[in-house]
């Protein structure tokens, strides 16, 4: 096996967290790095879900949310108090 290097750019503060969190379970980035390019090629994919963003404002939720809003300014809503799980 050939050893290669890879160099990758990122803001100093992330690496300094990536860094320490990889301390924190017993690795090192190189380590943490490699295991994600083995897992990426073992599936075939990114191995964790890739949003562009918070599905909770996407455009249907959006507007969702503001019909809602509309009807209980109408006078056609309720106020429900929440309940933990244990009630």
């Amino acid at each position: 096996m050939t050893i290669a290097t890879l160099s990758v750019r990122m803001d100093g503060a992330v690496k300094h967290d990536f860094e320490q969190f990889c301390a924190a379970v017993g690795m090192n980035a190189s380590v943490a790095v490699n295991m994600f390019v083995r897992a990426t090629l073992r599936e075939g994919r990114i191995p964790f879900e890739i949003r562009t963003a918070d599905p909770l404002y996407s455009p249907s939720s959006v507007a969702s949310l503001l019909r809602a809003k509309a009807q209980f300014e109408a006078g056609r809503g309720q106020i429900h108090e929440l309940r933990g799980d244990d009630e």
